[in-house]
């Protein structure tokens, strides 16, 4: 690892060679997917509630040129700030990095900057996708490409419902990505706990996604793994109700002639102006729900490792 280019938080670096569980957050969510403080808010939450499991949270974003791998609570409230922060995926990446600009990290870096320290459980809110219309306009997230090729489990609410799932799912099974439904047979929807896509793979415990995990890095299997967890009942937005809001959105993107990295965030935006803060809510709610299922595969991975 070049320190020239990467830094890791010394909490994290001791948690590594410790064989503490280490679980890794991205950074957009914090300069493109909510509100301030609401952002800030909702990022220094979630890393109280890894701390409060045992397991050492690693906030992953581009600071001054420099990929830091855990961000200091003045950091993060720094970044939630700011208004020209790039928004990162593995293409920009370096390019913040050459050019010493601030940038957070989508699904796909934040997996890049979580393998090159040495993370292997990420959670995050939903991965990016397959957009609607993609067969004309070819805009497909890089987050699939990355799964397809970096080894990190990420743990999400599935892909976010603004995108076209079906052709998202089988983009992954091309890419050889295992899916697996946590606890339920069919692929979560984001903000909805079904999306009436049945999953692929069904794991029910912890301590089974670290068998997983462990017998793909047995076989030196390539790539990631996607586990997809549904938000709790009692905070979703069915389906039903989402696809209306979620309809008006784009047609209004699409009028706009909105394109892009500007259109997940723009679209979130306007979904939360349309649901009146109740879309807002439920991303919230079930970002922590992903950190809490990753902190208890990050530990049981630790488990077996430490048994040998």
């Amino acid at each position: 690892m070049n320190t020239q280019l990467i830094s890791v938080s010394k909490p994290v670096t001791e948690a590594l060679k410790a064989g503490m569980p280490v679980v890794a957050l991205e950074s957009t969510i914090i300069t493109h997917g909510m509100p301030y403080p609401a952002n800030r808010d909702t990022a220094l939450e979630v890393e109280s509630l890894i701390e409060s499991k045992g397991v050492v949270p690693a906030t992953i974003a581009v600071i001054e040129g420099k990929l830091m791998v855990g961000l200091s609570h003045k950091e993060i409230d720094s970044l939630a700030q700011q208004q020209d922060v790039m928004k990162l995926s593995s293409a920009d990446l370096p390019f913040a990095i050459s050019t010493k600009r601030n940038g957070s990290t989508t699904v796909a870096a934040t997996m890049i900057g979580a393998s090159r320290a040495g993370i292997d459980v990420f959670a995050t809110g939903g991965i990016g996708g397959v957009h609607r219309g993609a067969e004309h306009s070819f805009d497909i997230s890089a987050d699939l490409n990355e799964l397809g090729r970096t080894n990190v489990t990420v743990v999400c609410a599935g892909a976010k419902a603004i995108l076209d799932l079906p052709l998202t799912l089988e983009v992954l099974e091309t890419q050889g990505v295992p899916v697996v439904a946590y606890g339920q047979d069919s692929l979560p929807a984001f903000w909805s706990r079904d999306s009436g896509i049945k999953a692929p793979l069904r794991l029910n415990t912890a301590d089974d996604i670290a068998h997983f995990i462990e017998a793909r890095e047995n076989l030196d299997m390539p790539g990631g793994l996607l586990i997809t967890n549904p938000v709790e009942a009692e905070h979703e937005i069915p389906s039903n109700e989402m696809s209306a809001y979620i309809e008006q959105a784009l047609a209004e993107a699409h009028a706009q002639k909105i394109q892009g990295k500007v259109v997940t965030p723009w679209l979130l935006q306007r979904i939360m102006e349309l649901t009146n803060g109740k879309s807002l809510a439920c991303n919230q709610a079930l970002i922590k729900n992903n950190a809490r299922l990753a902190c208890e595969i990050s530990s049981a991975l630790a488990h077996q490792r430490q048994k040998g």
